[in-house]
């Protein structure tokens, strides 16, 4: 899935992480362990906008929010992360982020703003699981395109141009689609042509990675369930019935009745099963809870072993409602290893991190958080 990003560190680690007006937290100064982090507080308090600014740190953008602004804490008019990683080399990188109302964000590294934030993506990956990934079963297709995205973007430089050449030949022509009288259809052909030079190689990658990714996801599963389930994943697309072109001109007149686009990678989709059966139908809770906690601790894995090689910063946030005991403390097992490096774990039940923190013999830290306030009561 060439070209792949050039290589860093085996490992970047967050040192520390300063926060200015990010969400709910006012103003925070933290120091982090480069094994286990654990968060402990009640629901509401904080611990998500914590790992929220990590990611963004990583991602430059938030999960929860689609606007930039809404992260601005309320009644301040800028937030401000900033991130101090060591390699396992002897470097250091320091990344901030700024962003002030009216105004577009600013990515930094080194102090040096970045031209394009594709630059930045890929540097220091990151893997999150949160109570928001049931939309990944539960939601549109969409959300399993992102799935996607979001990983192949973090370890291929060419991928995230390609998706967002393919985004502006779509609206472009979607645009044209809906005009009246007809539009010129040369100018149509051209948007078309780039859609499908750009969709032609999304294509490529997603299935690439597809094939690679299914039977890591489905060790990872095997070990939390110990095998009472037989999970696959399938990756469905347009490309498969022939050239992407011939494809989006042969329903043009289709498209032009309603006013977009009804075919090309845009609408690629994911079929995830449980014993032979859509999860989304069959799967209860805890099984759902387990595909998911298992594709992104597969996510995971298959970043550190691609790509740039550079072992993921792994953030788990509230991952253990809904499962039962045995699943539970298979995960503590896998997530206490050496085998994840960084990770950021956040509960509201501190039994949990209790257990996760007596089962390791990583180097710990655990901050207890209220009101967006963070408290170390680490005690070794």
């Amino acid at each position: 899935m060439p070209p792949f990003l050039p290589n860093f560190a085996d490992v970047m680690t967050l040192k520390h992480l300063s926060i200015l007006n990010y969400k709910n937290i006012a103003e925070a100064e933290l120091d982090f362990s480069a094994g286990l982090n654990c968060i402990i507080g009640s629901n509401g308090e904080g611990k998500t906008n914590l790992l929220d600014s990590i990611r963004f740190l990583s991602l430059c953008k938030s999960l929860s929010v689609s606007q930039d602004s809404l992260c601005i804490r309320h009644g301040e008019d800028f937030f401000m992360l900033k991130g101090i990683y060591d390699g396992d080399d002897g470097s250091q990188e320091e990344i901030q982020c700024s962003l002030k109302a009216g105004h577009k964000k600013i990515m930094r590294r080194q102090g040096k703003p970045y031209k394009r934030l594709a630059e930045h993506i890929g540097l220091i990956p990151i893997v999150l699981v949160s109570p928001a990934d049931s939309m990944l079963i539960a939601g549109g297709s969409d959300e399993r395109r992102r799935f996607m995205d979001v990983v192949i973007a973090q370890m291929n430089l060419r991928y995230l141009d390609s998706v967002n050449r393919y985004a502006k030949a779509l609206q472009q022509r979607n645009t044209l689609l809906k005009m009246e009288p007809q539009c010129d259809p040369e100018l149509l052909t051209l948007w078309e042509e780039q859609m499908a030079k750009e969709g032609e190689y999304i294509y490529k990658c997603r299935k690439e990675y597809i094939e690679h990714f299914t039977p890591i996801f489905q060790h990872y599963y095997d070990l939390i369930s110990q095998q009472h389930e037989e999970v696959a994943i399938s990756y469905t697309s347009h490309c498969q019935r022939g050239p992407l072109i011939e494809i989006i001109q042969r329903d043009r007149h289709k498209d032009m009745a309603v006013g977009y686009s009804l075919h090309g990678t845009h609408r690629d989709d994911l079929e995830m099963t449980i014993n032979g059966y859509p999860i989304r139908r069959e799967g209860s809770q805890g099984q759902n809870k387990t595909m998911l906690v298992a594709l992104k601790l597969a996510q995971h894995d298959f970043l550190r072993k691609t790509g740039n090689n550079t072992r993921p910063i792994l953030l788990l946030d509230d991952i253990f409602d809904r499962l039962d005991a045995d699943r539970v403390e298979r995960i503590v097992s896998l997530v206490s290893s050496n085998a994840f490096g960084q990770t950021f774990i956040t509960d509201t039940n501190k039994d949990h991190l209790d257990k996760i923190l007596s089962l390791t013999s990583q180097d710990y830290r655990l901050l207890h958080c209220t009101g967006g306030c963070f408290r170390d009561i680490t005690h070794k």
